[in-house]
Formats: structure tokens, C-alpha cells, sequence
């Protein structure tokens, strides 16, 4: 452990990584930089700042990066109608590859010889920013506490803190307080009585949401405007990818819109309870997939469902910066040139109702054709005679082998 002398880790300033820091000065005997990033969790990160300076650290970063996670990685995975396992908006996976980049990044500017996370050995995120980081650098050497040290509970990281005098923020009486993650697009829930996946949430553990029966009695409407598959406005208003983030997390929270409970497949091979809120995600897949509805071709749409799942898996399991996700994502911006337009959205007790949908010029829905009433001679109808009877002679030849 001698021959390590400078350490990046990715620090928030809460138990988990203000304990790390410590450890790693005490057990490796090195200098920690410590890299703090602003993604849109909704909480100063400043502080973070003045926990490490008491702590002796004099190599800090603090970074905005609110901006550059909505546009290069949440937007680029709404392109593709990403979720995991039919439920889950990957708010915890997606910001993974960004965050392993600047711990990379770091260590190069800082002539550090590791990085350092604080994901458990049980979780995703070890692999997550393990694979991010050797993707981008192949020789890294990279420190993961967790798998090394005997703090493995709540309580021992407590225990640990109050030894070492490290202040603890969050306490809820003597119960071990909720792992929770946060960032623009969502904020997740572990631990707790949520290990047990029979209970139901404490209501006041949800942060972002109001309940759907405490939402209000009348209807938010909200109109999105697309480009190229990306949302650039609200109701008319030109918008960044941050401040899309911003409105509709602030909208669908009101709403009551983007709870969810779920029981996933982690990487590493265990089943896992969580519960999260993604209030904005939850409005955009809905509001992406109606623009697309009247944009793209069939068999394009179709095709993207069926390579979806395989994309929201590379992202889930940690293989963002692969080069089968790189070459995925080429093919779906690919498919979003024709998508643009504008979609109007009905907000209301947890629900997102798609009400309108509109694309001047690459609306593939003609209404000549679609028409129930006299279509002039647009669409002849005697031709699904033979379309019909075509697609249905192997099915008329396998019944009569029957007969």
C-alpha cells in the first residue's frame, strides 16, 4: 500500500465518504484529492468544500456539471426510450460514466496514482465506475473501501464516525438513516424497512413527490417542444437540458408523477429493493415516445424497441463508454432527425396523459388516409383483399396438414 501517494475519490461530504477519506489517510498513508460533483441533486455541494479543508485536504474539486449531465448523458439515453426491466429510468446508472470520467480526468491533472469510490461490493456502482474508468484508463488503479475495510453496516460507519469525529448529518433517532442518491433525474431509496420488499414506504420518506391523493384536483397541462428527439422548450420557452430537468421535476413532483417500487436484477447477481422518484424522466419517456408515434417509420420504431433493452442493459451493468454502446447510440440519433415537433401533456394525480401531438414538417400521420370518412380515393381498400390472403397462406396451408 506504500507505493500509492496521491488518491482522487469521489467525495459528496456525507458518512460514507467522509469516513473513506480518513481511512484512505490512515491505511495508504497518501495525500486524497477530493472531486465533488454538482449534478442537479438539489443540495449545496459548497459544504462539501469546507468538510474536506477541516479534513486537511488541499487538492478540492467542486464542479457544476448539472448542464453536461443532462445534455451528453440523460438526453442521449431518452433518444433510445431507456428503462430497465420495464420499470426502472436509470437515474443511478446514467450518472455513473460521468462521474468516472472526471475522476480519470482528475488523476491525470493531479498526477494522482488511484482513484477511490465509496460503492459498496454488494452494489452496481463499483462495477459502474470501475468499468468507466478502465475504459478510459486501462492501467488505473482503483480503491474501493468497501471491499477492504470491516465498516459493513450502517451502524459500524456511525461507530467509526463518532471515534474519528466525524460530524454525521442525517440521523433518525437510533435507525440507520436510508442510502439515497441524487441527481437531476432522479433520487433513489435503499436500506431500511425497504429491505423488506412486503413493507410500504413511510410516506415522508419521499422527498420530491407528493402523494397522487394529496396532488391537486385540477389538471397541469404542459407542452414540450422536440428537436431531433431532444425537449427545447416548455410551453413555447427555449430551455437547456438542465433547466428541462428543472421544470418538469418541479411540475411532475407537484403532480404527484414519478414514484416507483421496484425489485431489480443487479449486475452482480442478487435481487435488490428500491424505491425511487423521477418525476421529469417519467414525463419525458412518455412525451418522447408520442412525438415519435407520429414521426418515425414504422419498422424504425419497432427496431428500437427491440435493440432498447440491450442499451438500457450496457447502461445499467456499467458499459456506457463500451464501444457496442457508442456504436448503439450512432444508430438511435440516426433515427431522431425526423423527430421534431410538439407534444401536449396532461399532468394529473400521478398520471401523464399524452393530449396532443403535432409535427409540421415530419409528420408521417395523414389524415386522408387515416380517415374514417370519404377518403377521396387515398387509400383503396379492396387491396387488403390480397394482403390478407397472402399473409394468411401459411396459416391456411399448416391447417389443412391438420385436417
Amino acid at each position: 500500500m506504500s507505493n500509492v501517494n496521491k488518491v482522487v475519490l469521489a467525495y459528496s461530504g456525507g458518512l460514507d465518504t467522509s469516513i473513506i477519506l480518513k481511512w484512505l489517510e490512515d491505511t495508504y498513508g497518501c495525500e486524497v484529492v477530493t472531486f465533488t460533483a454538482d449534478i442537479g441533486q438539489g443540495e449545496e455541494v459548497e459544504p462539501a468544500r469546507a468538510k474536506a479543508e477541516a479534513m486537511g485536504v488541499k487538492e478540492i474539486y467542486i464542479e457544476d456539471l448539472r448542464e453536461e449531465f443532462a445534455r451528453d448523458y440523460v438526453f442521449p439515453m431518452f433518444r433510445a426510450n431507456t428503462i430497465y426491466e420495464g420499470e426502472y429510468l436509470l437515474g443511478t446508472s446514467i450518472a455513473r460514466p460521468l462521474i468516472a470520467r472526471r475522476l480519470v480526468e482528475i488523476a491525470n491533472e493531479t498526477g494522482a496514482d488511484a482513484i477511490a469510490h465509496g460503492a459498496t461490493g454488494k452494489g452496481n456502482d463499483q462495477v459502474r465506475f470501475e468499468l468507466g474508468a478502465y475504459a478510459l484508463k486501462p492501467d488505473v488503479r482503483v480503491i474501493a473501501p468497501w471491499r477492504e475495510w470491516d465498516l459493513t453496516s450502517r451502524e459500524k460507519l456511525m461507530a467509526y464516525a463518532e471515534q474519528h469525529g466525524i460530524p454525521v448529518d442525517f440521523k433518525k433517532g437510533k435507525k440507520s438513516p436510508y442510502s439515497m442518491d441524487a441527481n437531476s433525474l432522479h433520487i433513489s431509496y435503499e436500506g431500511g424497512i425497504l429491505e423488506d420488499p412486503w413493507a410500504e414506504p413511510e410516506e415522508d420518506m419521499w422527498r420530491w413527490t407528493v402523494s397522487p391523493e394529496n396532488a391537486p384536483d385540477a389538471p397541469t397541462y404542459v407542452e414540450l417542444g422536440f428537436e431531433k428527439g431532444d425537449i427545447v422548450s416548455i410551453d413555447g420557452l427555449a430551455v437547456t437540458p438542465a433547466q428541462v430537468m428543472e421544470r418538469l421535476n418541479k411540475l411532475g413532483g407537484e403532480n404527484g408523477i414519478g414514484r416507483d417500487d421496484i425489485v431489480e436484477n443487479r449486475y452482480v447477481g442478487m435481487k435488490s429493493r428500491g424505491c425511487y422518484e423521477t418525476p421529469a424522466g417519467t414525463i419525458m419517456l412518455k412525451a418522447h415516445r408520442a412525438m415519435e408515434s407520429l414521426t418515425l417509420d414504422r419498422e424504425v420504431a419497432h427496431l428500437k424497441d427491440e435493440l432498447m433493452p440491450r442499451y438500457a442493459s450496457l447502461i445499467y451493468n456499467g458499459y456506457w463508454w463500451s464501444p457496442e454502446r457508442s456504436m448503439l447510440q450512432q444508430m438511435i440519433d440516426a433515427s431522431q432527425a425526423s423527430v421534431n415537433g410538439f407534444v401536449r401533456l396532461k399532468l394529473y394525480k400521478g398520471n401523464v396523459a399524452v393530449v396532443g401531438r403535432k409535427s409540421d414538417s415530419d409528420s408521417l400521420f395523414d389524415e386522408r388516409i387515416a380517415t374514417f370518412e370519404d377518403d377521396a380515393g387515398a387509400y383503396n381498400q379492396s387491396d387488403a383483399e390480397g394482403f390478407i390472403k397472402l399473409n394468411a397462406l401459411r396459416l391456411r396451408i399448416a391447417a389443412r396438414r391438420k385436417t
